[in-house]
């Protein structure tokens, strides 16, 4: 078991979430960067889809009754271990009574805890993965508290790893230029406006979470007013309702919206989303479908390249 002796600010369980569902009305939820979740699991021996816990901008302390092994990724939140620094993308032995303390963000959004073995939770459609919104699947479906406590799975793994090699890390580090391919509603908007989104920096404003980041900087006019009728959308379309500042949708994202979009993250960038900050400034690069594919194979193969990846 792990008890919460504080939770951070936003502590969820997340695993690779549940894909497929839009026609449905559900969100994929998952990791906002789930290539940081794939890593640490990785390092462990686990599954790449085992459930760990996702850390917005701070994270808190947690006790193991036992002798566990774990692993953090994603961004520095500081963590330290009875006095003993932890570094990131390495495995590290915390003692029974152990007491995991993890800090406020030096860089990045999220940083993950990954366990050996992975948090038992209730799965809901096949995923572990929190939805707070409809409080839905992980640890009750809600950010965890004070005082939960959380079961691990007993390992029947592969022998751990100590670290993810640094070339590894600096080649899926977080991206401040996002790669994007044109929308499906990019002909709502004239030339000149797509030069102005992909020539200028926007800013991720406060009012971002897993559901979308809205951003502030130049404003995107469409022909027409920009009224439509609503229709699927997709993870990591960039909205543009009526003021002009667009919106990127995330991994808990409504799956209809009523908004023209210019534009849509690739896939190899989108966990780049989950490691920006209120604030944080952003531009976008326009990119064919075919380099899109071609970027997301690239990272597919470099994950799946198993003692690669890895080094004592």
């Amino acid at each position: 078991m792990m008890r919460v002796h504080a939770p951070g600010l936003l502590t969820t369980v997340q695993d690779l979430g549940r894909p497929g569902g839009g026609p449905l009305g559900i969100s994929p939820a998952g990791a906002a960067d789930p290539v940081a979740l794939r890593l640490g699991n990785i390092l462990l021996g686990n599954p790449p889809h085992a459930a760990a816990l996702e850390m917005t901008l701070s994270g808190g302390a947690f006790e193991f009754e036992e002798p566990t092994l774990i692993a953090l990724t994603g961004s520095d939140f500081g963590a330290a271990c009875e006095g003993r620094r932890l570094e990131l993308w390495r495995t590290h032995e915390i003692p029974a009574g152990g007491i995991l303390q993890i800090g406020g963000t030096a860089s990045g959004a999220r940083c993950y805890l990954c366990v050996r073995g992975g948090f038992a939770v209730e799965r809901w459609l096949g995923s572990a993965s929190t939805h707070v919104l409809s409080g839905l699947g992980g640890f009750h479906g809600r950010p965890l508290r004070k005082g939960d406590a959380l079961a691990i799975y007993p390992s029947r793994a592969g022998r751990p790893r100590k670290r993810i090699r640094p070339e590894v890390v600096a080649a899926v580090s977080p991206r401040r230029t996002l790669r994007v391919t044109r929308g499906p509603h990019s002909n709502w908007f004239e030339y000149a406006t797509v030069r102005t989104f992909t020539s200028h920096r926007y800013t991720v404003t406060e009012d971002a979470n897993r559901m979308g980041l809205r951003l502030a900087g130049p404003a995107l006019a469409t022909r027409g007013g920009g009224q439509m009728i609503t229709e699927g959308v997709s993870l990591g379309a960039i909205q543009v309702p009526p003021a002009g500042q667009p919106i990127i949708l995330f991994v808990d994202q409504q799956t209809t919206g009523g908004y023209p979009i210019v534009a849509n993250i690739i896939a190899a960038d989108l966990p780049s989303i989950g490691q920006l900050r209120p604030r944080d400034e952003i531009r976008f690069e326009m990119t064919s479908f075919e380099q899109a594919r071609r970027l997301i194979i690239e990272q597919e193969m470099l994950l799946g390249s198993g003692e690669d990846l890895l080094c004592e």
